[in-house]
């Protein structure tokens, strides 16, 4: 029966090249957008990594989200150095990033912190901070700088540049008289870190001194007891990784109890699960689009067999001669349907494959999505079985025609 199928299929190549092509496309958007609406919520969560828990400034856990790991909003109020010192200083507490916003370069945010930043901080599946060229910051006023800042101003290893006060792209107050010289780019991420620029928490507080106390900075910056006398008064956030994941709810609810000061922590995880569900009605729409796209072709595969039923009277009323019987033109009809579909998602799924593993670095560099190219996953598997079984459904009423035709051709022969 199946070769006999094919053979058919064979034998009206043009229109069943054109429903294939249909079939083909259309299976593909449907494909592409589901596994790409999953790949991208995984990539989205992965922006950052391995960070237990987000302490900042009581203002709702979705603003302390964005300002500090997407660069998005300013932070409400900041939290007291004396407070970063504490939670640094719990047993649970392996490591913290201390961050300090507020300040821009030609409209990347500047992001105060620490050498522990690039110790710590990772994105995607676990994965640390790179450099592509030079090193980390190591005195006052030294810079390092992301891989879409490098590439955008054309800046390097050695470059200076001037950080103004502000988050906009054009700022009324400059900090010309304390530039600072980048030591390093970063390897891209596909993730916020490479439109940021990454300073000292001494530099912010530098820049933000009288001249004459500046002056005397510039003169022994490289000095460490002039470091240590630029410690901050506050910072915008901190980013906490504990020795045991156990105690983060322990630890949280000490932080949001904290007397001394408002502090609020957030988990990371839980943090963007309710963002993503903002972004709920775009996936929506985006699968409604493509299941209309895929009803249309499967109507289109319908057409194609009915319009066919006419053609294939006499053929019908051979295989009625030879003993085929109606159930047996039936099931050729659904066969031939079936082997269509079913060639037209392996090469769905063969056609992805193969154009996520050559845009997979473009598509991680340029927008931070991070696609798997195995789309043998129990989703999209889950959603290719659905198509084979709504194209039976669809082939029903040509199979139905089909099967009247071999009785009517039964009667014909037998008066």
């Amino acid at each position: 029966m199946l070769s006999f199928a094919w053979d058919s299929l064979r034998s009206r190549r043009k229109s069943v090249l054109l429903t294939f092509f249909s079939l083909l496309i259309s299976i593909s958007v449907l494909l592409s957008v589901e596994h790409i609406r999953a790949q991208a919520k995984d990539s989205f969560n992965r922006t950052v990594s391995d960070i237990d828990l987000i302490v900042g400034a009581p203002s709702g856990q979705l603003n302390l989200l964005l300002y500090s790991i997407f660069r998005m909003g300013s932070p409400t109020n900041n939290i007291s150095w004396e407070s970063f010192e504490t939670i640094s200083q719990q047993n649970q507490v392996e490591w913290t990033i201390p961050i300090s916003l507020g300040d821009s370069h030609q409209g990347y945010r500047v992001l105060g912190t620490s050498q522990a930043y690039f110790d710590h901080f990772k994105y995607g599946k676990k994965q640390a901070l790179q450099f592509s060229e030079g090193e980390a910051f190591n005195s006052i006023f030294e810079a390092v700088i992301g891989a879409d800042v490098a590439k955008a101003l054309g800046y390097k290893v050695g470059t200076e540049m001037v950080i103004a006060h502000g988050i906009g792209s054009v700022s009324f107050k400059n900090h010309d008289y304390a530039p600072f010289v980048v030591t390093g780019v970063l390897a891209p991420t596909g993730t916020p870190v490479d439109k940021t620029v990454h300073v000292t928490l001494a530099g912010i507080e530098a820049i933000h001194l009288a001249p004459a106390a500046l002056a005397n900075i510039l003169k022994s910056q490289n000095d460490a007891a002039t470091s240590a006398s630029l410690t901050p008064s506050s910072i915008s956030a901190v980013l906490v990784g504990l020795e045991s994941k156990m105690a983060v709810f322990t630890l949280q609810r000490a932080i949001n109890n904290y007397p001394q000061d408002r502090l609020m922590a957030i988990m990371p995880g839980v943090a963007l699960a309710e963002l993503w569900q903002m972004m709920g009605m775009v996936e929506n729409v985006l699968i409604i689009i493509s299941v209309l796209v895929l009803i249309s072709s499967l109507i289109g595969l319908s057409v194609m067999l009915l319009s066919s039923m006419r053609e294939r009277r006499r053929e019908i009323a051979v295989l009625r001669i030879i003993g085929a019987s109606p159930f047996t033109v039936f099931s050729l009809i659904m066969t031939e349907a079936m082997l269509l579909v079913s060639v037209s998602v392996l090469s769905a799924l063969g056609l992805l494959s193969l154009t996520f593993v050559v845009l997979n670095d473009w598509l991680s560099a340029t927008y931070g999505l991070f696609i798997d190219a195995n789309l043998m996953t129990p989703n999209t598997l889950s959603i290719a079985a659905i198509v084979i079984a709504c194209s039976a459904i669809t082939t029903l009423l040509p199979a139905i025609d089909a099967y009247r035709t071999a009785l009517q051709s039964n009667l014909s022969t037998e008066s």
